[in-house]
């Protein structure tokens, strides 16, 4: 599977086409507007009562939000939108350098509007129109400037990898580069393609919900495919696949309020998947594991990528629970960030998680290195290899708490001046 910015045509998913144009949102003179509009015709899902006399089948679609109970304009309307169309997505509008949240219902009326002209641009109904948005938060998000642009974004339109390229970088905003990924599988002879974007580099902590649930810089994720899945069956597929990718990292801790996953299927590829389709369920989680893995990489500051390993906890929920302590805490991310092999740190962690432990139960290792065994330090400890290791780049921490079955993986990073110093001008 590739990891780069660009993608061959032959690992792009059929059934879209994707634009990038600059609105003038972003300060930087930027592209800031990324559309991607599903083909006509090419989904499974056969066009309902809610179609309306221009509605198409477009694309089946499944999408998770943030749990961050101060949401922006964008999900409240796009949660409203999917349920209207019953999963059905023709057309995808990202803007960055605003994030039309704390916004009121002046940025309900922007998204609507956006929505409104983007539909009669690419003839579908309003409620097929998905927006989304990324950057600032408070400030009212000067909606004209997207609908002016629509027309140049239907000119820019294409079915290739650069227009590909160009929505993913469109979308960024303190991220250094574009992030991208895609695998692909055979079915009785035919390709299946799954290829997906995304952006975030700070106030990554996602948590993120089903739709249905209801409940400043961000994590966005689009994720195409040109499977045949119909919504309700391509809902359980992402919800399964987010919670061991992107529900498995933080640079932060901070939950955004503008967090969005959104999978879209155009059927373009002619198979069929249903409940329990391995295939396809492994490509879309490489996919999302890579994606999250590269927001960490590219976060705001990072100097040091953290694998933590977590087992033998009491559960799984519990082995997630010690992993965010270890992954939140201000001491351990900054001794990562001098590689100052200072365990104790991850010892108090672990022990204020609220998890049921005990400490003379607990071994530590970096990478191959013990570092702790039954609860203290470990014979062999060599503390100049141990500093050594956490020089590199990416590194992996486990700890084995010896009281249970439970484990996960979760990915993060350490904690810099530089991160320090992006959010205290981020505004200014």
């Amino acid at each position: 599977m590739s990891e780069t910015a660009l993608i061959s045509s032959e690992a792009l998913p059929r059934g879209f086409q994707f634009a990038a144009v600059k609105a003038g949102i972003k300060p930087s003179g930027k592209a800031d507007f990324a559309v991607a509009v599903a083909d006509a015709g090419t989904s499974a899902h056969p066009i309902g009562p809610t179609a309306g006399t221009m509605g198409t089948p477009g694309a089946s679609a499944a999408a998770m939000f943030t749990a961050n109970r101060v949401q922006a304009a964008p999900i409240t309307v796009g949660r409203r939108h999917l349920e209207r169309s019953r999963g059905r997505v023709r057309v995808v509008a990202v803007n960055a350098g605003n994030a039309n949240c704390a916004t009121g219902a002046v940025g309900i009326t922007a998204c609507e509007q956006v929505s409104k002209a983007a539909a009669e641009t690419f003839g579908c109904e309003g409620h097929e129109v998905f927006p989304s948005s990324t950057g600032i938060i408070g400030v009212p998000l000067p909606w004209e400037k997207l609908v002016a642009a629509l027309p140049e974004v239907r000119k820019e339109l294409a079915a290739d990898v650069e227009g590909f390229a160009r929505f993913a970088q469109a979308i960024l905003t303190t991220d250094t580069r574009a992030k991208v990924a895609h695998d692909r599988f055979e079915v009785d002879g035919k390709t299946v393609r799954v290829a997906g974007v995304c952006k975030g580099a700070g106030m990554i902590h996602p948590r993120m919900e089903p739709a249905a649930s209801g409940l400043h810089a961000t994590m966005l994720v689009y994720l195409f495919t040109d499977a045949v899945v119909e919504p309700e069956v391509l809902d359980g597929f992402l919800r399964d696949a987010v919670e061991v990718s992107f529900n498995r990292i933080s640079i932060d801790g901070d939950t955004s309020t503008n967090d969005t996953v959104l999978l879209l299927a155009s059927g373009a590829s002619g198979v069929r998947i249903g409940e329990g389709g391995e295939k396809f369920a492994g490509a879309l989680t490489s996919v999302c594991t890579s994606l999250a893995k590269q927001i960490v990489a590219d976060g705001e500051g990072v100097t040091h990528v953290v694998e933590l390993v977590i087992d033998g906890a009491p559960s799984d929920a519990d082995a997630l629970t010690v992993a965010k302590s270890i992954a939140h805490s201000m001491l351990v991310k900054t001794a990562w960030a001098g590689a100052d092999p200072n365990w104790g740190r991850l010892m108090a962690a672990v022990g204020y998680s609220g998890v049921a432990i005990d400490p003379e139960k607990i071994a530590i290792w970096f990478g191959e290195l013990p570092i702790c065994v039954n609860g203290g330090r470990a014979p062999e400890y060599d503390e100049e290899a141990a500093h050594a290791y956490l020089q590199k780049r990416e590194y992996s921490i486990r700890i084995a708490l010896g009281v249970g079955e439970g484990r996960c993986r979760f990915w993060t990073s350490d904690l810099t001046a530089e991160y320090v110093r992006i959010n205290a001008e981020y505004s200014t």
